[in-house]
């Protein structure tokens, strides 16, 4: 049956299909020897897929991994980068980086640091950055100056970023200093340089930004040691079930709501 060729190199482990279609625009990848293009369609059983010249397989496809990395500043949460910064690859081990289509799920400013998941389930990375997923992720942010509770309440309630206003979060005051200020943020939603463009546009720019938890997987536990940066360590099975029971619960709502529409519409038949 025919798929996109993105959705196949994701399930396949090749890439996360943001990355495959990057791969794709920059002519790495053929079909039947054939340049592949943006939207092809093909049939695994029949089409012979070719990336980097070296024909790829679901046979071939590499055991999954699923990482949390600690990331430094400097490092940028991509592949590969043009401007030939180090990558988040390059704090992994050669069998890991190398042809095992590990790759970062969403991203972290180059300058900021803290908890970045790294994994070759393309699927998994597809489902948890489709905007429709919310997972809490959990900030220590150093800001300039001291914002005021009603700053701080405004920024819980919502800001408008370039014409929408962002989701509700949570915002604390940690610790004030001299002249800057701790807070512990929690967001629901991952919109570019949030924090950042948030904290500028309230007047308490941002110093530091350092992400200490995706959900429940943290950076430090009370049965783990601290992952000091540039360290990664592999997912425990209850972490990844986690991550996959966050793609898989808005099909079963949407269920749930359908179930209700029908019954909703049974009843007023009667």
């Amino acid at each position: 049956m025919e798929e996109r060729l993105q959705k196949i190199l994701a399930q396949w482990g090749i890439a996360s299909r943001r990355e495959a279609e990057e791969m794709i625009r920059h002519s790495r990848v053929r079909i039947n020897g054939v340049l592949a293009h943006l939207g092809q369609k093909v049939d695994p059983e029949k089409d012979a897929i070719a990336v980097d010249g070296k024909p790829v397989s679901e046979k071939q496809r590499p055991a999954l991994i699923y990482l949390l990395l600690h990331k430094p500043a400097g490092v940028v949460s991509t592949c590969y980068d043009p401007q030939r910064r180090p990558t988040v690859l390059d704090l992994l081990p050669k069998e890991l980086r190398e042809g095992s289509g590990i790759h970062p799920v969403g991203r972290l400013d180059a300058d900021s640091t803290g908890a970045l998941i790294l994994t070759n389930d393309g699927e998994l990375t597809f489902g948890l950055t489709h905007p429709r997923h919310s997972i809490a992720k959990t900030y220590r942010v150093l800001v300039k100056g001291h914002p005021p509770e009603a700053v701080l309440q405004m920024w819980r309630q919502g800001v408008m970023l370039e014409g929408r206003k962002t989701r509700a979060a949570k915002v604390h005051l940690i610790e004030s200093c001299a002249e800057q200020s701790l807070l512990e943020i929690v967001l629901q939603e991952g919109r570019n340089r949030q924090i950042r463009r948030i904290a500028q546009q309230l007047g308490y720019p941002v110093i530091k930004l350092h992400r200490t938890a995706i959900g429940p997987i943290q950076l430090q536990t009370s049965k783990e040691p601290f992952l000091s940066e540039g360290k990664y360590r592999s997912l425990k099975d209850h972490e990844i079930r986690f991550l996959q029971e966050q793609i898989t619960q808005p099909i079963k709502d949407l269920a749930e709501l359908r179930s209700v529409s029908r019954h909703e519409m049974a009843k007023k038949e009667e």
